[in-house]
């Protein structure tokens, strides 16, 4: 499976499509064509009767090539890369980098599929598709396209889980402009994926991306702010950059009205037992180095303005 990644981080998935799938179009677009065919050709014998034997040869070769060369070549131009057999089967065709083919691409494809295809009966590009990685023919290949399936089975996407609120609007100010899309790629697989890991790999994976973020961004991880939950809270804010830029000031204005607010009573009062204890970060994990309450009730030291006690874990615990 071949992945792009978008500029909101999102992967976007190209399945190749295999042989049986292929070889079905092929044959849907050659009994489509060899009809349409067979129709002119009759069509034209009937109506030029009367003219010598060269004439009729030279049309009954422009008419091959017009319609079973020609023929496909326009269609996959026009349609972007799904002739009729390939929206049967759910195939289109796609340059190497996803966007949609253009007339040069489709006219390689089709002058090469006419060697590898219809006068080897296939053989070539049976043996081509076998080869290659991805499943793609000769003409592919010269052509720098792939043929991928449009019709996927809907995917298990996992869930991104939402930071913590003690944690809205506090990485607002971060140049996120040099942080790489692998990079986000990196971050949102272990986010969807952290409470399927073991506790400590899950707790090292989580240290080791969010110092790669933090040297991108020229910023520092806060001191007491778990590593898991600071991923989270660049990756909201983020994707919070990406909606107001993609929906306008109106977007920007809601959430100018909804998040200060959110993170002042975030701050003022204690979290609710929901959200420290959400299924996305676990129990509360004091940080190293934070103050525990002393039997005499005195309160916990503070960090960055949150009690240390507000501050919700991640949901692994940090390896001894």
């Amino acid at each position: 499976m071949s992945e792009l990644v978008t500029g909101e981080a999102v992967a976007l998935e190209l399945r190749p499509a295999r042989l049986p799938s292929r070889a079905l179009a092929v044959l849907l677009d050659l009994v489509v064509a060899v009809a349409v065919y067979v129709a002119v050709t009759i069509a034209i014998v009937v109506s030029t009767a009367s003219l010598d034997e060269a004439a009729q040869t030279a049309l009954s070769i422009a008419t091959f090539v017009l319609v079973l060369v020609g023929g496909p070549i326009a269609v996959e131009t026009l349609s972007h890369g799904r002739s009729l057999g390939k929206m049967a089967c759910g195939l289109r065709v796609v340059r190497d980098d996803g966007g949609p083919i253009r007339f040069r691409h489709a006219l390689v494809r089709g002058l090469i599929g006419v060697i590898e295809i219809l006068m080897t009966f296939g053989v070539v590009a049976c043996i081509a598709s076998f080869v290659s990685a991805r499943g793609r023919r000769l003409g592919d290949v010269f052509a720098g396209t792939l043929v991928v399936r449009e019709r996927i089975p809907v995917a298990r996407t996992g869930f991104v889980p939402p930071p913590p609120p003690w944690l809205a609007g506090r990485f607002s100010g971060l140049d996120l402009s040099a942080v790489p899309d692998g990079l986000w790629l990196a971050v949102r697989q272990y986010l969807t994926r952290m409470q399927q890991l073991d506790p400590q790999v899950g707790w090292s994976m989580a240290e080791r991306l969010a110092s790669d973020l933090a040297e991108r961004t020229g910023v520092p991880v806060p001191q007491g702010v778990p590593p898991a939950a600071y991923l989270a809270a660049v990756v909201h804010e983020r994707q919070s950059r990406e909606a107001r830029r993609a929906f306008g000031s109106g977007a920007a204005s809601s959430a100018a009205e909804t998040t200060p607010a959110a993170h002042t009573a975030s701050v003022a009062e204690p979290p609710s037992a929901a959200d420290a204890g959400s299924a996305a970060y676990g129990p509360p994990v004091v940080p190293p180095g934070a103050a525990v309450e002393s039997s005499g009730g005195a309160r916990p030291e503070q960090s960055h303005g949150v009690p240390a006690g507000d501050r919700p874990g991640t949901g692994f615990v940090p390896p001894a």
